[in-house]
């Protein structure tokens, strides 16, 4: 299992790995006029959603709500992606 005790979730070591890929579009204004309950992002764009922080970062991205963004074709080895089963 995880290195460390799972979060309210039930998900371990969630942070600090990499900025994790997003399926949302970027726009830097989209939450100022989004719906509250889970808010689907914009339906086009340039740029996807990029989320948390992962090693070699600044400690003040190194959280879950932290949104960056990058064209889909930025490659890094700071940036991956999560697998997701939906029930």
């Amino acid at each position: 299992m995880g290195k460390y005790p799972p979060n309210a979730f039930g998900l371990y070591d969630m942070h600090g790995n990499v900025l994790e890929w997003c399926a949302d579009w970027y726009d830097q204004s989209y939450y100022k006029d989004s719906p509250t309950a889970d808010p689907a992002g914009p339906a086009t764009g340039s740029a996807r959603v990029l989320r948390g922080g992962g090693y070699g970062v600044s400690l003040v991205t190194l959280r879950s709500a932290h949104r960056d963004s990058a064209v889909p074709s930025f490659r890094g080895c700071h940036v991956g992606f999560r697998v997701v089963r939906v029930h």
